[in-house]
C-alpha cells in the first residue's frame, strides 16, 4: 500500500483524476448547448482530457478516461439521451470513431512522452556517470567517494535508504571472517535491525541481502573488482525498470573501482613506509657500525695497552692513552646525545624555552660541550665587539653550534682554523642575527648541499654527516630561523643560520 502511492502509481492516480475531472467539467459546459452543436463536436472536445491524462499518468489511465468519455458521449449527446443506446445507425460510427481516435491519440502521446523521458533520463544518467568518473580520478578520500556514490544512487533511484557495506580488512586482503561495516548511507536513517541484517554475516558479502529473506523489497548489488568482491551496495524499498538495473550495475562498478583504488593506495603507502623503514634501518646500522665501532675500538685498544704494559709503560705514553680514552668517550657521549635529540624531534617532544642570551656566552657553552673533540685554539671568532642579545633556547642553539664545530673539525685538517662569524641583518620589521661557521675542509658539492641536512647522509668528501647537521637544522627551524650552505665559498664550507634577536634590545650600529 505504501508503494502504491509512490512514483508511477502516484502519477497514474493524479492523471486519471485530472482526466475525469476534465470530462465532467467539459460535460457541464456543453450540456446547455447540446441542441445548438453538432454530434461530432463533443467527440472532438472529449479527446482533450484524454491527452492531458496520458501526459501526466500514462496510457492505462488514458484508456480509462477514453472509456468514460465514450459513455458520456453516448448517454448525453447521442439520442435517445440518458440511456446507453443508439437510435440512428450513423451514430454508432461516430461513437466508435471517437473511441478509436481517443485510444490512438493516447498511444501516440504515451510513446512521445516515453521517448522524451527516456532521452532525458539518458542525458541525466550520462551526466551522473561523468560526475562519478570525475570523482574517481579526483583527490577525494574514500569516505568522500562513498558518500558521493550513495547520495547519487539515492537521488537517481529514490529508495527508502541506500547503504554501502564494506569489510574491515585491517591490511589483510582475505575476506574470510572479516567484520562488515556500513561505510556510507543516504536517505532515511537505518534502524539497528537494518544495520544488524547488513553486517551479521562475516565475510559473506556476496549473498548478503539477496537470499537471506530479511526483506523482499531489498536490492543488493555486489561490488566486484579484479574478480573479487570488495563490498556491497544495498537499496531498501526501491522499484526500477529493467534498463535501470544496468545503470545500477554501472554505479556498482564505479564504487568497486573506488574501493579497490583506495585499497591499492593504502597498500602503496604501506610499501613506501616499509621501504623508508628499511632505509632508516640500513642507515642506522651504518651509523652504528661506523660512529660507534671506531671510538669503541680505540677505547678498547687503549685500555688493553694500559693493562698489558702495567708499570712498565712510560708516564707520557700512559697519559696519551688516557687522553685517547677520554676523547673517544666524549665522541660516544656526543653520538648518544644526538640520538636522544633526534628521538625528541621525531616524537614531537621538542620544547623551545627562550631567554635573552649573549652571543659570547653561547660560544663558550658550545666549546665547553665539545671540549676534547675540538681544540679551542682552532676556533677563531669573527664578530663585532658589541652584539645584541639573542632570544633563544641557549641549550638547543648551543647544540647547533657544537654540532657545526665538531663537523667542521672532523672534516678539516688538524692544523686548520675554524671561523665563527656573526652579524645583525634585518628581515622586514624583525632583526635577526646571522651566524656562520667556516672550515678549510674539502667542501660540499652543489648537488649535496641539501642532502647533508638529512640524517646519515654522505658528503662528496667521503665523510659522514650523521645526525649532527639534521639536528642543527631542526633546532634552528624550531626558532623560526633557517640554515644553509653559502654557495659563494670556493674553499671549504661555510654553514650559515639565522636566530631571532631579543625585541627589547636594539642592535649595535
Amino acid at each position: 500500500m505504501k508503494q502504491f502511492f509512490r512514483g508511477p502509481y502516484r502519477r497514474a492516480v493524479i492523471g486519471g483524476a485530472l482526466g475525469l475531472i476534465g470530462l465532467v467539467a467539459l460535460l457541464l459546459c456543453m450540456l446547455p448547448l447540446r441542441d445548438h452543436i453538432s454530434t461530432a463536436t463533443p467527440a472532438l472536445v472529449f479527446v482533450l482530457p484524454v491527452v492531458v491524462c496520458v501526459m501526466i499518468g500514462g496510457f492505462a489511465p488514458g484508456v480509462l478516461v477514453s472509456l468514460v468519455g465514450f459513455l458520456f458521449y453516448d448517454i448525453f449527446f447521442l439520442p435517445p439521451y440518458g440511456r446507453v443506446a443508439i437510435q440512428a445507425p450513423q451514430n454508432w460510427t461516430a461513437l466508435f470513431v471517437y473511441l478509436a481516435v481517443a485510444l490512438v491519440m493516447a498511444r501516440v502521446v504515451t510513446n512521445l512522452k516515453e521517448a522524451r523521458e527516456e532521452g532525458q533520463r539518458r542525458v541525466e544518467d550520462a551526466a551522473r556517470l561523468y560526475e562519478l568518473s570525475q570523482a574517481l580520478i579526483g583527490d577525494l578520500t574514500l569516505p568522500q567517494l562513498l558518500d558521493h556514490i550513495v547520495s547519487t544512487v539515492q537521488t537517481v533511484f529514490e529508495p527508502c535508504w541506500t547503504a554501502m557495506v564494506l569489510p574491515e580488512l585491517d591490511g589483510d586482503a582475505n575476506l574470510e571472517g572479516a567484520k562488515l561495516t556500513v561505510a556510507a548511507r543516504a536517505g532515511q536513517a537505518l534502524s539497528e535491525t537494518d544495520i544488524a541484517s547488513l553486517t551479521e554475516s562475516e565475510g559473506q558479502i556476496r549473498s548478503l541481502g539477496l537470499s537471506d529473506g530479511h526483506s523482499l523489497d531489498r536490492v543488493a548489488v555486489a561490488l566486484v573488482a579484479s574478480n573479487r568482491p570488495v563490498g556491497l551496495l544495498v537499496l531498501q524499498e526501491v522499484e526500477f525498470a529493467r534498463q535501470d538495473r544496468a545503470l545500477l550495475g554501472t554505479f556498482a562498478n564505479q564504487a568497486a573501482l573506488a574501493v579497490e583504488r583506495a585499497q591499492l593506495q593504502d597498500q602503496a603507502l604501506r610499501t613506501l613506509l616499509l621501504e623508508e623503514v628499511d632505509r632508516w634501518r640500513g642507515a642506522m646500522m651504518g651509523a652504528v657500525s661506523h660512529d660507534l665501532r671506531t671510538p669503541l675500538a680505540s677505547i678498547k685498544a687503549a685500555v688493553s695497552g694500559l693493562r698489558q704494559s702495567g708499570d712498565a709503560i712510560a708516564p707520557s705514553d700512559a697519559s696519551e692513552l688516557l687522553e685517547l680514552i677520554e676523547l673517544q668517550s666524549d665522541r660516544l657521549a656526543r653520538l648518544v646525545t644526538n640520538l636522544l635529540d633526534m628521538t625528541r624531534i621525531d616524537s614531537g617532544a621538542l620544547e623551545v624555552r627562550t631567554s635573552a642570551t649573549a652571543f659570547d656566552d653561547l660560544i663558550a657553552e658550545a666549546l665547553l660541550s665539545i671540549q676534547g673533540l675540538v681544540s679551542p685554539e682552532r676556533v677563531v671568532l669573527d664578530a663585532p665587539p658589541e652584539l645584541p642579545l639573542l632570544q633563544i633556547d641557549h641549550v638547543l642553539v648551543g647544540q647547533v653550534l657544537a654540532n657545526l664545530l665538531e663537523n667542521a673539525a672532523r672534516l678539516s685538517p688538524d692544523d686548520s682554523t675554524i671561523s665563527v662569524g656573526a652579524r645583525v641583518v634585518n628581515d622586514g620589521s624583525d632583526a635577526l642575527m646571522e651566524v656562520s661557521v667556516t672550515d678549510e675542509g674539502p667542501g660540499i658539492a652543489v648537488g649535496n648541499r641539501e642532502q647533508v641536512f638529512k640524517m646519515f647522509s654522505q658528503n662528496s668528501g667521503g665523510g659522514r654527516a650523521g645526525l649532527g647537521l639534521a639536528i642543527a637544522k631542526a633546532f634552528v627551524e624550531a626558532h623560526g630561523g633557517s640554515i644553509w650552505i653559502d654557495p659563494n665559498v670556493t674553499k671549504g664550507a661555510r654553514f650559515v643560520f639565522t636566530l631571532p634577536v631579543a625585541s627589547n634590545v636594539l642592535p649595535s650600529v
